[in-house]
């Protein structure tokens, strides 16, 4: 039969059982940022948020019931564990983002190897609680007892959240933070190691992990920079020149002789190369119909490039910029690579930036604007719909003067021709009489954009009427001019038929379609 802890006295057991809860605290702290943590990870690497959020946190809730129903099999030498599986969790949390990232690009299924990272975490972190449970059971009552352990745990957690989320991530990045956990794991068991000493059977095996990794988190603490950017150098073709992770998406740029691209969480954003051919299209068209373009509101596209293509206008008087990222603004406002590609946009008197959701500018904003262009990510995740909803688009129309347009990016129609239908079809039920066009863009592919002006002012055939007889001669633009409007104005079969319109719904916030058709699209094929 197990024997309880044998202390000299009543106040070396009381401080076991306060170094024990101050130790869950800690770990508890520790394996919710590991979680977080390894979500990031996997949505940077493997796009999707909601999906990978969802199952890196339900498979490392899963390993925890497997390490809870493990514990059972340990009936000696508890604390010897405790402390040994203290040393595993600050080795596995400290090397998680380094592995993933060095593996990531000679792995086709680098998934397993976050999944397996958080299985094998979860169950040590499931141990832990039941371990801690059964050592302070002979010096505290059963509820007592329990209600303390978990209620330290629980603090934890809720520590390492607020850690995570204002601390670690905008100041560590993915680079440092699982070191921090690392180093909180070892703290932990290396107090309880040298604190109760005397009360371990296995000093010898314990004192070499204790030196083992502490050597390792100091080689991580020297090498993970260089480690990490090499395995991020894999991922991409070309030359990293700037890679920074915010508190909301990772930013890179990259160089290819004299043409740079940008990418957020791995997707491409723009490149140099032939960003006219995307940033033209999204913005001209609805400066030229609308009445009055003087006051103009861009939600998202804060590397500043739509901006630069508005600020052209000499009538244009105020511009509203909506980005969520207060990161990516001031990177367009102050790196030297976008202030040469954007025209130094953002430092113009004229602009206003203001860091928020779109969907939440609109719904708090009473300002009335002659252009609304609406240039956000693509809708691959489903917390991206909100702002692909009807409900938005009425909020956008609701925003423009009488006269007014507004412009989207909808998707590629060659792609992903459901989603760029159902992008259409959920704007003109917004209220809007619609204009779809497209345009090749050689390093994005075929891509598509929706303009509107209000239903009431005028039909979709006068719409396109009015594009076509656009004059764009007097825009200091690089590629768009009548002829090209003419043109991507003008689709093949296969794209917008009554019948194939008819096969698509509305995008809503409650039954968000727009991803299931995003996620059907053919992309794999470019």
């Amino acid at each position: 039969m197990r024997r309880p802890l044998s202390f000299s006295g009543a106040s070396d057991s009381r401080n076991f059982g306060l170094v024990l809860k101050v130790a869950l605290f800690a770990t508890g702290c520790a394996g919710i940022v590991a979680e977080f943590v390894l979500s990031t990870l996997a949505t940077y690497l493997l796009g999707n948020a909601i999906v990978q959020w969802t199952v890196v946190m339900s498979l490392m809730l899963f390993a925890m019931g497997v390490g809870s129903r493990i514990s059972r099999f340990f009936h000696t030498r508890l604390l010897d564990v405790f402390v040994a599986i203290e040393f595993g969790l600050s080795i596995l949390c400290a090397v998680s983002a380094i592995l993933a990232y060095t593996l990531a690009p000679f792995v086709d299924y680098y998934n397993l190897i976050i999944y397996g990272e958080a299985f094998a975490i979860g169950v040590l972190i499931g141990l832990e609680i039941p371990l801690a449970t059964r050592m302070n059971e002979a010096y505290e009552v059963l509820r007592v007892n329990i209600s303390g352990i978990m209620e330290k745990d629980y603090y934890g957690a809720l520590a390492g959240g607020l850690l995570f989320a204002f601390f670690a991530l905008p100041n560590l990045g993915l680079t440092y933070t699982p070191i921090l956990l690392g180093s909180i794991n070892f703290l932990v068991a290396s107090v309880i190691l040298w604190r109760f000493f005397d009360l371990l059977e296995r000093r010898k095996t314990l004192v070499s992990a204790f030196g083992a990794t502490l050597t390792i988190l100091i080689l991580l603490g020297v090498f993970a920079e260089p480690v990490i950017t090499y395995g991020e150098q894999r991922k991409y073709i070309d030359k990293i020149v700037y890679a920074e992770q915010t508190a909301h998406q990772k930013i890179v740029i990259t160089q290819w002789k004299r043409h740079y691209w940008l990418y957020i969480n791995g997707q491409e954003q723009f490149s140099t190369f032939d960003e006219e051919r995307y940033h033209e299209p999204l913005v001209h068209p609805a400066m030229v119909l609308s009445a009055d373009p003087s006051r103009v509101l861009i939600l998202g596209g804060g590397d500043g490039l739509a901006l630069r293509e508005a600020l052209k206008y000499p009538e244009v008087t105020a511009v509203t910029l909506v980005d969520l990222d207060p990161a990516m603004t001031e990177l367009a406002r102050t790196h030297p690579v976008l202030l040469t590609i954007n025209d130094g946009a953002l430092n113009d008197p004229r602009v206003t930036v203001v860091n928020d959701d779109a969907y939440r500018f609109l719904e708090e904003s009473d300002t009335l604007f002659g252009v609304i262009i609406i240039d956000l990510p693509d809708p691959d995740t489903v917390d991206l719909m909100h702002v692909y909803s009807v409900s938005f688009y009425e909020l956008a129309r609701r925003h423009l003067i009488r006269g007014g347009a507004a412009a989207t990016q909808a998707t590629s129609p060659y792609f992903s021709g459901r989603a760029f239908r159902c992008i259409l079809k959920t704007m003109a039920a917004a209220g809007f009489s619609v204009a779809p066009y497209h345009n090749q863009v050689p390093t994005m592919g075929e891509w598509g954009w929706v303009v509107g002006v209000r239903s009431d002012e005028a039909d979709p055939p006068l719409v396109k009427k009015r594009l076509m007889a656009s004059d764009f001669s007097k825009i200091d633009s690089r590629f768009l001019n009548r002829d090209a409007m003419v043109s991507m104005l003008h689709f093949g079969k296969g794209v917008l038929g009554t019948d194939l319109m008819e096969e698509v719904d509305i995008n809503t916030k409650i039954s968000p379609v727009l991803y299931r058709y995003y996620q059907e699209g053919a992309w794999g094929v470019y």
